[in-house]
């Protein structure tokens, strides 16, 4: 099957979008169109057996039950969990939330005085947040953290790897990073992180903007991570959903503090649903065909000189040489020259594109920070792109 009638047949399958054709939904790094077979799932469960997990005996609540705990198993195989056995897989709202979890019930508990983290001072919020609220509640016992800023190459926005080596000590505990940064979209190169801090620190990856854009292979060795965390609303399932899988290999095992209560049924109803879906459309299929519609988008941009892109502007262009490793997954992120990003985001708007137009909850980052970023995913077309850049050179 061609790739355009493989597309094609899979836009077919999101209500919301069939539903509006004369509009372009481009802003999937901040939540994902849902298919109809997670949609279907929901009503399903919803109406045939709805009832709390863990708690009770009957047949909806045994189902419950079962589908609850055999879905940490599904996330395991959606990963590639290598050896699923010795890890976990909690269930939370969403990647903001598995961070805190991770900063708060496993690694406060075990810094000590002088130890020292490195952590993204220029990635999502949620990925540097949680590690600040860490250190303030060490403090608060006495205890004192150095937070060490992972480095960045300044025209790629990826880690500067060969800087990273020279911030590990030996009281180097723990690393905090990206798979996919979401403004510039770049691979982080996750297995540099790995040899430049060595075989024996934790590395918590936020992979809200890989799990369910791109093949996450946790049983390849240049994946050598400890935790995963990501949203489900990113990747094609309902809101408030997300999980941590914790491979238990470094350090303390993972188990959440507190007493768990009720856990969002639904939302894991439509994850084990969503993987399902991603896997048969193909995650290394998707991520080739927004990497075609990012490469179009890419190499047209970047000849206006109005248009300003940010992260490496020719990580994705035709011509491009970089690996593949260093290139663009699905966004594209730009400024105009003289449109504030807010009001061009409202242009936008009223020729039918939804796109992100603002700071983007950027660490670090505020108002005067403003840009447009543009992500895709499989539901996109070569022809949105091509009426998207229409516009864009109109504004030129």
């Amino acid at each position: 099957m061609s790739a355009a009638l493989w597309q094609r047949e899979l836009r077919e399958q999101f209500p919301i979008v069939t539903a509006h054709p004369e509009s372009a939904y481009l802003d999937s790094a901040a939540t994902s169109q849902k298919p109809r077979a997670v949609l279907e799932a929901v009503q399903t469960y919803l109406t045939t057996s709805n009832a709390n997990a863990g708690r009770g005996t009957y047949p909806w609540a045994n189902l419950t039950t079962e589908l609850v705990e055999t879905t940490r198993e599904r996330v395991k195989e959606f990963l590639g969990d290598p050896e699923p056995e010795h890890s976990v897989v909690h269930f939370t709202s969403g990647t903001t939330e598995g961070l805190r979890t991770v900063a708060r019930d496993w690694l406060v508990p075990h810094l000590t005085d002088g130890d020292e983290i490195l952590v993204p001072y220029a990635d999502h919020r949620a990925n540097l947040d949680p590690w600040l609220e860490a250190q303030r509640l060490l403090a608060a016992r006495g205890v004192h953290v150095h937070l060490r800023a992972l480095p960045y190459q300044t025209v790629s926005g990826d880690y500067d790897h060969r800087a990273l080596g020279d911030l590990v000590g030996p009281r180097t505990r723990f690393v905090a990073a990206t798979h996919v940064h979401h403004v510039y979209g770049g691979d982080m190169n996750v297995h540099r992180i790995r040899t430049a801090v060595g075989p024996d620190v934790p590395i918590c990856l936020d992979a809200a903007q890989s799990v369910g854009h791109l093949p996450v292979a946790l049983d390849d060795p240049a994946l050598d991570v400890d935790f995963v965390v990501f949203s489900g609303h990113k990747a094609m399932a309902l809101p408030g959903t997300g999980a941590v899988w914790a491979r238990n290999a470094r350090g303390p095992a993972f188990r959440p503090a507190g007493w768990q209560g009720t856990p969002n049924t639904v939302g894991i109803v439509s994850l084990r649903a969503a993987l399902d879906w991603l896997d048969a459309a193909g995650p290394d299929r998707i991520a080739g065909w927004t990497a075609g519609l990012t490469t179009r988008l890419t190499d047209r941009l970047r000849h206006l000189d109005a248009y300003e892109i940010l992260g490496c502007p020719t990580s994705l262009a035709a011509d491009s040489a970089l690996p593949a490793a260093q290139r663009r997954h699905g966004i594209v992120t730009f400024r105009h020259c003289d449109i504030p990003s807010d009001d061009l985001g409202f242009i936008l708007y009223s020729h039918g594109f939804m796109v992100r137009g603002d700071s983007l909850c950027q660490a670090g980052a505020g108002a005067k920070d403003g840009s447009v970023r543009v992500s895709l995913h499989v539901y996109n077309t070569v022809e949105e792109i091509d009426r998207l850049l229409t516009v864009l050179t109109s504004l030129a």
